[in-house]
């Protein structure tokens, strides 16, 4: 795995096991992103998924052209079981060096291969944590691709086209809290939010 900066398959797979600890009963409750309960928070992680795992294989079209933004996401009646098992094929699809290098697409932006790979850890890192603090599961990230998501909302935090959709503005995090917690201010979520009572 040395000749690619990342492996997404230990968040990959700590972001199934999430989804495996969701309840029916959760599936209306309230996240993290305003106005998407937990089925929406899973049907953008599938969404997202395929994109993705189609950008890293530079399989270009429908899935990597549609704008995440352009309808509330929500799960299929097969997304126990589809979901994890997409996110496992975007996780090989990103241990070929290929998809790391060239240009490539995803939500209808064409990008470079290194961005993307970045951009997919972040959103398994943020979304994650967005899983976990809607349905009350522990949640530790992968290390390296904490690392990864922090480095790349921290080089997109002034961007003035990064705000809106999923993501909002910056929310000031103390410098000494934990990575995640910071990770988390800078995708514009308070780290300290919890689910409603």
């Amino acid at each position: 795995m040395n000749d690619i900066p990342l492996d997404l398959g230990p968040q990959a797979r700590i972001v199934a096991r999430l989804v495996e600890g969701v309840t029916d009963e959760q599936l209306t409750d309230g996240t993290p992103c305003p106005e998407h309960a937990v089925r929406n928070l899973l049907g953008h992680l599938a969404g997202l998924a395929v994109a993705f795992r189609d950008a890293g294989r530079k399989d270009l079209g429908v899935t990597t052209d549609t704008n995440p933004d352009a309808a509330v996401p929500d799960i299929g009646p097969g997304w126990r079981e589809e979901l994890p098992e997409v996110l496992d094929e975007l996780a090989g699809a990103w241990r070929d060096p290929a998809a790391w290098s060239g240009m490539t697409r995803a939500g209808g932006v064409d990008l470079p291969g290194a961005a993307a790979g970045a951009v997919a850890v972040d959103e398994l890192v943020i979304h994650g944590w967005d899983l976990a603090r809607a349905t009350g599961q522990d949640y530790e990230p992968d290390p390296a691709a904490l690392r990864m998501s922090y480095d790349f909302l921290t080089a997109t935090a002034e961007d003035p086209d990064r705000g809106g959709g999923i993501f909002g503005p910056v929310v000031p995090v103390p410098a000494g809290a934990p990575l995640l917690d910071r990770a988390v201010g800078l995708s514009g979520r308070d780290p300290g939010w919890t689910r409603p009572a």
